[in-house]
């Protein structure tokens, strides 16, 4: 399985080279994602393919990259070009990254 640490995650899915699609659930959605553009919300709970480009890599976000890794590993076996956000939205707040939320002070749940 491909793996990405959370900056290369940000500068693919910043510069529009891949597509980041978050599996986590709405409360954690709501309470921070990252910001930029380029992220879709598609919980795993509810995951939809349909919602899955196939022109662009796909980068998969989690919590801790443990949802994510699960997601990566299904769909990669169908060929196409994914990749696993090692250590999630934790990594990603780790790293200072760019964070939004619903209210004004957003946090990884």
């Amino acid at each position: 399985m491909k793996e990405i640490s959370a900056q290369e995650a940000f500068e693919k899915i910043k510069s529009g080279e891949a597509l980041g699609i978050d599996v986590r659930e709405p409360m954690e959605w709501q309470a921070g994602r990252a910001e930029v553009e380029n992220v879709i919300f598609n919980p795993l709970s509810a995951f939809d393919t349909e919602k899955i480009p196939q022109d662009k890599p796909i980068i998969f976000i989690c919590r801790s990259g443990n949802r994510s890794a699960q997601v990566t590993m299904q769909l990669e076996t169908y060929g196409l070009d994914v990749a696993n956000m090692s250590g999630g939205m934790l990594s990603w707040h780790e790293a200072g990254l760019p964070l939004v939320g619903d209210n004004d002070a957003p946090y990884v749940a």
